[in-house]
């Protein structure tokens, strides 16, 4: 999933358009990915990166030297700071994971600074815009369900425009960021999309019923006449600033 969300990441950070020198936090920042390129991006003068899982941060931490970065564990829905502290935050592919979107917004704005840019980006999941979609669907008339993210509801527009209204979010503006990925052939394809997923999903499946998601899964991926598959993504992005 990493070329994917760095190729959404890079967007959506470009769509903030934010000068340098700022303080950030980036919340459920996972292994430090998007921490990442915040740094390379914005030239931040501090970034506060956050999450939930030890062995996430771990891999953060692994990753990312610098100075200007504290990772720390923490839950996105009792963040672990000052009120007003940071010009910036964010939650990068994150929000429809957190159990209570509501609490987790607000969360994001009570640590921002009056003025300060509150932003969030997910994939269209109620639209079909996640990598994983057409994986979804012939896993699930498989009878193979795989579990979603717990709110996905959350990556409408119109939930995201509302959730932001009510926490009394001003200019508020939206996007949809849509990438691309090319594949070499199927078998490209299917090793970086299956094999390697995150959810281990082929390792449950038994061999025919993994040569039976194959069989699926090339039947519905469009191809050039060389082979190459290109496989289309998109997510709901949303920025604003707390009132003063």
């Amino acid at each position: 999933m990493a070329p994917w969300s760095r190729s959404a990441g890079a967007l959506f950070l470009d769509w903030l358009a934010l000068g340098p020198g700022l303080s950030w936090v980036d919340v459920g920042c996972g292994n430090g990915a998007f921490t990442e390129m915040i740094l390379a991006g914005a030239a931040p003068s501090h970034v506060s990166a956050i999450d939930p899982s030890e062995a996430q941060i771990a891999a953060a931490r692994h990753r990312i030297s610098a100075k200007q970065v504290a990772l720390s564990v923490g839950d996105a829905l009792a963040l672990p700071y000052d009120d007003a502290r940071f010009d910036a935050a964010v939650m990068a592919l994150v929000l429809f994971f957190v159990p209570d979107p509501k609490r987790g917004a607000a969360e994001l704005v009570r640590v921002t600074k009056p003025g300060g840019m509150v932003a969030s980006y997910t994939w269209d999941i109620m639209r079909g815009g996640t990598p994983t979609q057409l994986l979804w669907e012939e896993l699930d008339a498989m009878g193979q369900s795989t579990a979603r993210p717990p709110s996905a509801d959350v990556s409408r527009f119109a939930a995201l425009k509302a959730l932001w209204a009510e926490l009394g979010i001003r200019d508020v503006e939206t996007r949809e960021l849509v990438v691309e990925r090319t594949f070499v052939n199927f078998d490209d394809y299917w090793l970086s999309m299956v094999v390697s997923s995150p959810s281990g999903v082929v390792g449950k499946l038994s061999d025919a019923e993994s040569a039976e998601l194959q069989r699926r899964l090339q039947d519905r991926l469009p191809a050039s006449a060389t082979g190459a598959i290109t496989v289309h993504a998109w997510a709901t992005a949303i920025k604003g600033r707390k009132a003063a």
